[in-house]
């Protein structure tokens, strides 16, 4: 995803400004891990009901069927891979002073397949840990479904 990212740019089809990614479910996972990793490659973000907690997924409704996809951080040895990616415990303020990408997350409040407590705690932990940022101007912000 950050190689097509490069790329685009480097062929200049497009600025990193103006670059939008969007993904659900998995897609919603990957495309919030990628802001995580490489803010500087996107101007937005749609996380939409993405599983974002790769620690606890299959804690809730049907997430243990997802283990085969994942693993399980109760497995020790698979602990450090999910921590590595797991959008919400890789929240961080970016040393370079990058903003994160304008983000706009979505769920649905009652949703049974991916439970919404992945998408309102990406939004919470993404607005407590950058919201008060000098440097944080772009807006993470959530829309929940009823």
């Amino acid at each position: 995803f950050h190689a097509a990212a490069d790329f685009l740019h480097r062929h200049r089809y497009t600025t990193p400004k103006k670059l939008c990614i969007m993904g659900g479910s998995n897609g919603g996972l990957l495309v919030a891990a990628c802001a995580n990793q490489r803010p500087e490659l996107y101007g937005g973000v749609v996380a939409e009901v993405g599983v974002m907690d790769m620690l606890r997924f299959h804690k809730f409704t049907i997430g243990y069927a997802w283990i085969s996809d994942y693993g399980s951080s109760d497995d020790p040895a698979m602990f450090p891979h999910l921590y590595k990616y797991s959008p919400i415990h890789n929240i961080a303020p970016h040393p370079d002073g990058a903003q994160h990408p304008a983000t706009l997350i979505t769920t649905g409040d009652h949703d049974d397949r991916v439970v919404p407590l992945h998408s309102l705690k990406y939004a919470a932990t993404l607005q407590y840990v950058l919201g008060s940022n000098a440097n944080q101007t772009n807006p993470l912000i959530i829309r929940v479904e009823t």
